[in-house]
């Protein structure tokens, strides 16, 4: 039998702004765990399904000064551009 997660792998970056913490967002069979970025405060799942509206909310936040939800968590060094780099090629 065939290993079915063969390929899959799990998302640890947000689709919206590339935070990446380690923490699996999607599951190997791309299943939203529903988790709250700290930095642009989407929640995996929620409104982020297709290249466009996460496109769009990317650019709403980015639009809007790509401010961190939580200052406080926001690392001294922080840069969007090395940030921005983690997502993932099919939802550039």
């Amino acid at each position: 039998m065939a290993d079915m997660t063969a390929g899959k792998k799990t998302e640890t970056a947000c689709r919206i702004c590339g935070l990446d913490n380690g923490e699996v967002l999607f599951d190997e069979y791309g299943v939203p765990q529903y988790v709250i970025c700290e930095c642009c405060h989407n929640e995996s799942g929620i409104g982020d399904d297709t290249l466009t509206q996460v496109r769009e909310l990317r650019g709403y936040w980015v639009g809007h000064g790509a401010q961190w939800h939580d200052p406080k968590r926001k690392p001294v060094d922080w840069d969007l551009l090395q940030q921005i780099g983690n997502l993932p090629p099919e939802w550039r």
